[in-house]
């Protein structure tokens, strides 16, 4: 990196740390505050406190909230009857902006990454269990990501809740719309394979 001041390197250093965020941009960035007005930098510096003092996890479906429970646990609109499970709590929007699932959630809070010294016990699957015991759920949808890691969770999840009785189900995984077949990988098209629908009038 190149010589800065101490406090700009350390901004950049510090900015580094958040994920996605490379050199190159957390210099841009750096710089942005550095070149707006002292209020600019007081507000930002103010809202990663109050994120920090104000918002935590709900006790029910692990969700980041400032209220206990959080709306969607809260929410008597909601059915009780199915569950989606998320990696994270900002999974949850994209499902919410689609308008079709009006279910509850359950956040993970991460998954399996053995590579990276996260186990099942990392989980947290004893609040999952819980919520199973009053027989009000009857689906399970797993909503882990379509990668490596997201795969392994969905496998240990049906493993760990198989003897349920529940019904399991699994996002569909394949083509987006508007691709072209040839431009997909081999494991996109086996999963949009694996996953397909029957046509209807």
């Amino acid at each position: 990196m190149a010589d800065y001041a101490q406090p700009i390197s350390r901004l950049i250093e510090e900015l580094r740390r958040i994920p996605s965020i490379g050199a190159k941009t957390a210099q841009r960035i750096a710089f942005h505050i550095l070149g707006g007005p002292q209020s600019a930098a007081d507000d930002l510096a103010e809202a990663i406190r109050e994120v920090k003092k104000n918002l935590f996890t709900c006790s029910v479906c692990n969700n980041i909230t400032s209220v206990e429970p959080c709306a969607y646990c809260a929410d008597t609109g909601r059915a009780d009857d199915s569950l989606c499970v998320v990696e994270e709590p900002f999974n949850i929007t994209t499902i919410e902006k689609t308008g079709v699932f009006h279910g509850r959630y359950h956040v993970l809070l991460g998954t399996l990454a053995p590579l990276k010294g996260i186990g099942p016990e990392d989980l947290k699957l004893d609040k999952l269990e819980k919520r199973l015991k009053d027989g009000r759920i009857r689906e399970i949808i797993i909503a882990t990501n379509p990668t490596a890691d997201g795969e392994a969770t969905a496998h240990f999840l049906a493993k760990v809740l198989k003897d349920h009785g529940l019904r399991l189900t699994r996002l569909a995984m394949g083509l987006p719309v508007g691709s072209d077949l040839d431009f997909a990988d081999q494991v996109t098209v086996r999963k949009a394979l694996e996953g397909r629908t029957e046509l209807k009038d």
